[in-house]
């Protein structure tokens, strides 16, 4: 897995702070948020990404059968914390084969989701969702529920479909591969912001997602 930090909009290396300034610096992109290196899939690094998220982690409950969570990725460092968070998941597609899945929150202008995408980001750009929307999701929690809009955008990699939308004030992204299995989406599965309190979840875990070492 990823063990350098690395920027979030071009997976590029960083110069880290230092006496003269208190950003991380990217040759292609200037000052950015530091993406860190890729958690396992375990308990304990759910704990972490939980506890240091200032975003969503978002994650399909119940999840459909034979999927597992493959991995974490963050956005921010000591000072910001998790500013973007990216859940892997992996397990049957519909039309063919197995399919993984990055459900990613993040704030605007992070990038994160667009570089996962295959976007030139940061964000998805001005007019993405002009048209209804492709599909609505049910984000739940103890007290309520309400349905968040999707919308397909074209991706700048044909291995991949990409959903976008927005939810709590924040982007919301769903990646898919490979591009089939976009249709995992009409399935319209409900997700959960596991920094709810009171969520007592059996979450199962799977090998490490390739998808957070690129």
């Amino acid at each position: 897995m990823r063990a350098e930090t690395a920027c979030p909009r071009c997976a590029g290396r960083l110069r880290a702070p230092n006496a003269w300034s208190s950003d991380w610096w990217c040759q292609a992109h200037g000052a950015v948020l530091p993406r860190q290196p890729a958690r396992r899939p375990s308990a304990e690094g759910l704990t972490a990404v939980v506890q240091d998220a200032r975003v969503p982690v978002w994650l399909p409950w119940p999840l459909p059968k034979g999927w597992l969570v493959t991995g974490f990725a963050t956005v921010g460092d000591d000072r910001t914390g998790a500013r973007a968070v990216a859940v892997a998941l992996a397990g049957p597609g519909i039309l063919s084969g197995p399919a993984e899945v990055l459900l990613i929150a993040e704030e605007p202008g992070i990038g994160l989701g667009a570089y996962f995408g295959g976007l030139p980001g940061p964000d998805p750009g001005l007019g993405f969702d002009a048209g209804p929307p492709h599909v609505k999701l049910e984000l739940c929690r103890a007290s309520a529920s309400h349905g968040v809009a999707m919308w397909a955008v074209s991706s700048g990699r044909d291995d991949r479909a990409v959903y976008v939308g927005e939810a709590k004030g924040l982007w919301l992204w769903a990646v898919l591969c490979p591009a089939e299995a976009g249709a995992l989406m009409l399935e319209r599965p409900p997700l959960l912001d596991l920094r709810d309190p009171g969520l007592e979840l059996s979450v199962p875990f799977g090998a490490p997602s390739p998808l957070l070492d690129v």
